[in-house]
């Protein structure tokens, strides 16, 4: 394959990590809702994921593992955070401390493990196309799935009532119980779904992006996500392009090293955590800008009645 058509598709399978977990954030926090246990999460749902696929064979048992792994650490936090009102930074930090030292826990037997063999997928015709088609049409159906997912979260949130119920909570909890409506189920629903997509996430990783089992192997994606959130002032779309930028970034490191580029390999690792700092060093710049599009409850505590 030719080496730009390479880097290509690795930005896109890199990309997709970032944007289901991204995308899980951001339905959090259109609810109001800051969950900073997103590389926690990731890691229980990789293991999880992993795991299943060892003892299944299949991809689909995997991702279903990864995912319930998600919700329910999410679950977790939602009752602590909505319910019994604990700080939502701390909560979500503690949440990130577990999923690190359980996976690892839990990953020990499985460090030497492999996978079965990988099935190859291509879109027909498509993939044949010179150039493109090996970079756009040779992918995992995740990959196409998350670019659909997206797609429909716009619909959702800006074309549907739920989706503007959703948003409603977001900004105005008060005015949304007011109305009528169960903020605090809503808000738990909204943590549940992100969490879900977030065990997606860590599912990939370990079955699809790698496929192996490694203590710690998130490495800082999960905060990587967080920040795409705000970098894309709360937008799916935005979400989705970002998570791009910032896999191309990851994945330019592999490339630069495969043109013999003469970079300390130290400097080449830290290139997609110090693009994450400059952008968001950026964007500080014009708090306001941030201010106008990020929905006005985020992490604020909601107690009906009071």
């Amino acid at each position: 394959m030719d080496a730009y058509a390479l880097l290509l598709a690795s930005t896109l399978n890199a990309g997709t990590v970032l944007a289901l977990a991204a995308l899980g954030l951001l339905i959090n926090e259109k609810a109001g809702i800051v969950n900073l246990g997103a590389e926690g999460m990731m890691l229980c749902a990789a293991i999880a994921g992993f795991a299943a696929v060892v003892h299944t064979g299949s991809d689909l048992a995997g991702f279903a593992a990864g995912a319930a792994a998600g919700a329910l650490l999410a679950l977790v936090f939602g009752l602590l955070v909505i319910w019994l009102n604990t700080n939502q930074y701390a909560t979500g930090l503690a949440l990130s401390l577990f999923g690190a030292g359980f996976s690892a826990f839990v990953g020990i037997g499985y460090v030497q493990e492999k996978l079965p063999q990988r099935m190859r997928f291509e879109v027909p015709l498509l993939a044949d196309i010179p150039l493109l088609g090996p970079a756009l049409f040779r992918q995992h159906p995740m990959v196409y799935l998350t670019i659909a997912f997206t797609a429909g979260l716009v619909w959702f949130l800006w074309r549907s009532r739920a989706g503007l119920v959703l948003r409603s909570v977001g900004e105005s909890p008060e005015s949304a119980h007011a109305l009528g409506y169960p903020v605090r189920r809503i808000r738990l629903a909204a943590v549940v779904v992100g969490g879900a997509l977030c065990g997606l996430a860590g599912a990939y990783l370990s079955v699809i992006y790698t496929p192996l089992w490694v203590e710690g192997m998130v490495a800082g994606r999960g905060w990587i996500a967080l920040a795409l959130t705000t970098f894309a002032t709360w937008r799916p779309a935005r979400v989705l392009l970002g998570a791009y930028l910032f896999g191309g970034v990851t994945m330019l490191q592999f490339h630069l090293q495969g043109r013999g580029v003469e970079l300390p390999s130290e400097f080449l690792t830290m290139l997609p955590y110090l693009a994450t700092i400059l952008v968001l060093a950026l964007m500080s710049r014009n708090p306001t800008w941030i201010r106008v599009n990020m929905p006005a409850s985020l992490g604020r505590p909601f107690h009906p009645g009071s």
